[in-house]
């Protein structure tokens, strides 16, 4: 069985960019709230600053977006690649 890298980009790019687009919108209504979920992903990625602004949330949005785009390609790729050679 092949996964479709489109469907699976697709899919993880919603899911990662909206948990951090939701957790970042809780915060700014209460700061409590995901602090250190915000700084664990502001520390991956350059340009995101758990600010509390909503610049910064979506910016950080925008990168998870991208990030597991990209991932969610090379994990499909990879399975794709063991699951054609019958492992």
């Amino acid at each position: 069985m092949r996964l479709s890298l489109k469907a699976l980009a697709i899919t993880s790019a919603i899911l990662w960019g909206g948990a951090i687009l939701s957790v970042g919108l809780v915060n700014l209504a209460a700061p409590a709230y995901g602090v250190a979920f915000l700084q664990m992903a502001s520390s991956i990625y350059p340009g995101f600053h758990n600010a509390r602004t909503f610049v910064d949330v979506i910016v950080g949005t925008l990168y998870g977006i991208v990030d597991a785009g990209f991932g969610a390609v090379i994990f499909g790729w990879i399975y794709n690649w063991i699951a054609a050679r019958g492992a």
